[in-house]
């Protein structure tokens, strides 16, 4: 029997952090063109924080009608999740994107990737993102799910 051939997987080290085995790495298969913005996969061993689908409302629960605004304040929602896990956004290894509407997304990019890098640096784990008909809370543009691993 023969075994296709698939392209040969790095572990590319995280240039601003330790690169120590408890700190979550980025995996690139060799030949692959890289990512921006994104990690094709990530490996890391720990404890685990996960979080439900976090939108962006303040403290008393209201929601910005603008989308980058949204965006701001549910990666800032995501970060004080994370500390009460004791997670940093180092530690991040996966983001999922709810989004409901794609084009309102890409119209954004710059806008989105400023914000990003103001909250999570330039720290960018495996992401996907997705188009849906619409969230639970009606006035919500994005629901943004997060995955990180801390050193135990």
């Amino acid at each position: 029997m023969t075994v296709p051939k698939g392209p040969a997987l790095s572990v590319v080290s995280n240039p601003k952090s330790d690169a120590s085995p408890s700190t979550p790495q980025v995996l690139q298969p060799s030949g692959w063109p890289a990512p921006k913005g994104y990690a094709n996969g990530m490996i890391a061993d720990g404890r685990i924080v996960v979080t439900g689908g976090v939108i962006g409302w303040d403290v008393h629960g209201h929601l910005p009608a603008d989308f980058v605004a949204q965006v701001r304040q549910t990666l800032s929602n995501i970060l004080a999740i994370l500390a009460e896990g004791g997670a940093r956004p180092e530690h991040l290894v996966r983001l999922t994107w709810y989004v409901v509407d794609m084009e309102e997304y890409l119209n954004n990019l710059k806008a989105l990737g400023q914000v990003y890098r103001d909250i999570f640096g330039s720290h960018y784990p495996a992401m996907a993102l997705v188009q849906v008909v619409r969230l639970v809370e009606k006035a919500a543009r994005v629901e943004i799910e997060a995955t990180a691993v801390v050193a135990r």
